[in-house]
């Protein structure tokens, strides 16, 4: 009893803001009200930012700024004024048809500024990195009108590029640049997602009219969650099950026709709305049912595989596995686009809330002293800038995924493949982890929409599980590692690609005792990275060789391994973050950018190094893992000067944040709500 009266005698002095060793005031007096302060007035800035957004942006400045003027130009983005500045963002209290319809309008308005001039009549990298400037710009906006763009030039007018040929691209290619074309892409069913081999929908050839007839045969073929469908869609990608004289020859893309030019439903053809979802309902998202619809033989897109007039099947691939494989190869750039765009939603998250932390006040250490800066709390630092140091890390990884990728060959797919998957999975779940931090460390102002960040939680879930399923992307990488891993061993030869290079060197080793400066040392953290991946890699490679040793199938000993499988794959993709985070870092010359740079490195390096993982499986001793944590907070102190300078760094220009990031004071006044 004695100790529940002392600690609620503490409590009380400090709540009344008395001393301990004074009389419990009777009366409050009250403090001073709160003044907003631009944190700009007292934070200091030890390096050019601009430097730095060159750094991490990378590409397209000039693209992302004129795309940024361009939208808060126009009555269009919804333009707020809220504590003296201007606001753009969607209102996302209207109802779900009035969000369709200004999404399709914005989109309207940004094709007739010539947003998207040669981004599928023009070939190269150039045109192919100035189209990912424009949607990591796009998603800051508004996630459902990058998400519209993105099926109708990703994967509806991708499709026709990659998986068509000449003909396909002199028809298709220019209406869909003008948006006379509005392109979906109906690949998921009910009853399949990451399944594709296994869609229902079933199509065959009539070599009386050359024609193919598409058929949904069951309920659970209907194609389910077709961005664009619902309402405005003209064309979509059909994916469906081929079958010539009885011979089912796997899955083919068909353009099938759905609406005329007036919008009307084309005849066969039924159309369902999936309805209001938790976020992202700017998209008309749809279910398609086919009744023996028919489209011409020149429909079938035939990179891979043709039929002939007379209904002979064509194809150079004979192997159906081979030829799936080849079929979907090239759609990557969906994985590609959102691992890239997400990484600028958290810049954008973690610019409001450590902005906020840097103005809002709660609690003073002792009487009579001002209230303490919210980024002042180690707590508070410790929840924020380690993520902060993730999303510099998500940044360098982005660029060289997006470099991979521009520069592809046929020989490269798998690669992009693998580095897709991982980067995909793990930018998306990391940008789910930051927004839910934001909105808390911005308490009960997180949860109003005009603030963002905990709107943007619901409107961003859904990318855990379109375009792939991350967990099942991240056991699709621990296959692949385990092929090259089974394929050095048969062969006799070293490891090439996908960084395993460093399998070929002596096992790294960590000392019993970490110094400060080992802890922070990019080789010792490189060291410690590539022991975990090389161990677990080992360890998958035994295991699947000990269920199949009693009998299992392939299929079922990845199964039953899938905990280390997981553990696997995230050590490779926190590897190669880490790398090309590493890679940056070593091409800048000594300057206070690189030091800053350094010390964001260093508590990126900390962070996967204090994974759960490096003391289950025996890397860290109980005493070095304690040492990596206290040197993480001790990282995160010398981090919180330069939180301002990081976060300006991005380049977000204040429209695009929310009032909470600036005079959230008077952005709440009465006066504001009487405007």
């Amino acid at each position: 009893m004695d100790r529940a009266f002392e600690r609620t005698k503490i409590l009380t002095d400090h709540l009344l803001q008395s001393s301990p060793s004074s009389p419990v005031q009777t009366s409050l007096s009250s403090n001073a009200c709160f003044n907003y302060t631009p944190p700009e007035l007292s934070e200091k800035y030890a390096f050019d930012t601009k430097e730095m957004r060159r750094l991490i942006d990378g590409h397209h400045l000039e693209v992302r700024d004129r795309l940024f003027g361009m939208m808060s130009q126009s009555k269009l983005f919804n333009p707020r004024v809220r504590g003296g500045k201007v606001f753009v963002s969607p209102d996302y209290n209207q109802p779900m048809e009035q969000q369709r319809e200004i999404t399709l309008k914005r989109i309207d308005y940004l094709f007739d500024r010539g947003a998207f001039k040669g981004w599928l009549t023009e070939q190269g990298e150039e045109i192919e990195l100035r189209k990912f400037a424009s949607f990591e710009v796009f998603g800051i906006f508004d996630h459902s009108m990058g998400t519209m763009l993105a099926v109708h030039f990703f994967l509806w007018g991708g499709a026709v590029q990659v998986f068509g040929t000449k003909h396909h691209h002199d028809k298709w290619l220019r209406d869909t640049e003008t948006h006379v074309v509005k392109g979906c892409f109906a690949m998921s069913e009910l009853g399949h997602g990451s399944n594709v081999r296994g869609v229902e929908t079933v199509t065959a050839y009539d070599s009386n009219t050359q024609e193919f007839v598409i058929n949904t045969p069951c309920e659970s073929a209907q194609k389910f969650w077709i961005g664009g469908a619902a309402n405005h869609a003209t064309h979509a990608i059909v994916f469906s099950q081929l079958n010539i004289n009885g011979s089912n020859q796997g899955v083919h893309a068909f353009i099938a026709q759905i609406r005329d030019a007036d919008g009307n439903l084309c005849p066969n053809v039924r159309i369902a709305d999936c309805g209001r979802k938790i976020g992202l309902n700017g998209v008309d998202n749809g279910r398609i049912w086919f009744d023996n619809v028919r489209v011409p033989r020149e429909n079938l897109l035939n990179s891979v595989a043709d039929v002939s007039a007379d209904g002979k099947y064509l194809s150079s691939i004979n192997d159906p596995d081979q030829r799936f494989a080849a079929f979907l190869a090239p759609l990557t750039i969906g994985r590609v686009s959102i691992a890239t765009s997400t990484v600028y939603i958290s810049k954008a998250g973690l610019t409001i809330a450590i902005r906020y932390a840097l103005t809002r006040r709660a609690f003073s250490l002792k009487p009579n002293e001002s209230e303490v800066l919210l980024l002042d709390y180690p707590s508070y630092q410790r929840r924020l800038l380690p993520l902060l140091a993730k999303t510099y890390a998500m940044s360098f990884a982005s660029h060289y995924l997006k470099k991979l990728f521009v520069k592809r060959t046929p020989q490269s797919y798998k690669t992009i493949h693998i580095f897709s998957s991982a980067f995909k999975a793990t930018f998306t779940w990391n940008n789910l982890h930051i927004l839910q931090e934001c909105r808390e460390a911005c308490g009960g102002q997180g949860l109003r929409t005009e603030n963002h960040v905990g709107q943007w939680k619901a409107e961003f879930d859904v990318q855990s599980t379109f375009e792939g399923d991350n967990n099942i992307l991240m056991q699709q990488i621990s296959k692949a590692l385990l092929a090259e891993y089974v394929a050095a061993k048969k062969r006799k030869k070293a490891f090439k690609g996908l960084g395993l290079e460093h399998m070929n060197k002596p096992c790294p080793l960590i000392p019993s005792q970490l110094t400060s400066t080992a802890l922070r040392s990019s080789q010792f953290q490189m060291d410690a990275l590539c022991l975990r991946e090389r161990d677990l890699l080992n360890r998958f490679a035994a295991e699947i060789s000990h269920y199949q040793a009693k009998g299992l199938s392939k299929e079922h000993a990845f199964n039953m391994s899938y905990q280390i499988s997981e553990d696997l794959g995230r050590a490779f993709t926190d590897r190669s973050i880490f790398q090309a985070f590493a890679e940056a870092e070593a091409t800048l010359a000594a300057s206070s950018l690189k030091d800053v740079l350094g010390m964001v490195r260093s508590l990126y390096g900390l962070i996967c190094v204090e994974d759960a993982s490096f003391l289950r499986y025996g890397y860290l001793s109980v005493e070095n893992a304690a040492a990596v944590r206290s040197e993480k907070t001790k990282v995160c102190g010398e981090l919180r000067p330069h939180a301002l300078a990081l976060v300006s760094s991005f380049g977000i220009p204040d429209a695009f944040l929310s009032p909470i990031a600036f005079n959230w004071i008077d952005a709440n006044s009465w006066s504001s709500i009487q405007q």
